[in-house]
């Protein structure tokens, strides 16, 4: 199954690419310590400490292997998905991108997709909004995000 585009935008939007130094001419992404205390580089992909810094198109193809690998895992547990509207597909591929194939197999969000219950899933959405223990503005807005494309 091809990667939805809007799985794409979504990741790009809201992992950004960072930690780019403004005085670095090359323009390269160096590895940071993500708000969930991971450290990270590029879009969001997980690092260790030491990894080099990357280019833009480097970070971007990390992300297409990123997002394959959460696709697959997304269709595993909700194989209904590859049924539906693209947006419901991309909409869990970035929640399985930003949190992890784990969370999802363990979820009533999982539970709610497979069912087919697209109100209560929006609302199991919702409540992913947490980092280190407190809510996350940005993990906020990519479930509401998120939310929109179940509709």
């Amino acid at each position: 199954m091809e990667m939805p585009q809007m799985a794409i935008d979504l990741a790009k939007r809201f992992e950004g690419f960072h930690r780019v130094p403004k005085n670095d001419p090359l323009r390269l992404a160096h590895p940071y310590i993500c708000p969930a205390g991971y450290m990270t580089i590029g879009y969001g992909h997980l690092c260790a400490p030491d990894h080099p810094p990357i280019t833009q198109q480097a970070a971007e193809a990390y992300l297409a292997q990123d997002l394959v690998i959460a696709l697959n895992a997304t269709l595993r547990f909700c194989p209904g998905l590859a049924a539906e509207p693209e947006e419901r597909l991309a909409a869990i591929v970035d929640f399985t991108f930003n949190l992890g194939a784990g969370r999802l197999q363990t979820s009533t969000l999982r539970r709610r997709i497979n069912e087919r219950a697209w109100s209560s899933a929006k609302f199991e959405l919702r409540r992913w909004v947490y980092g280190g223990g407190k809510v996350l503005p940005g993990l906020a807005l990519r479930r509401d995000a998120e939310v929109l494309l179940l509709s």
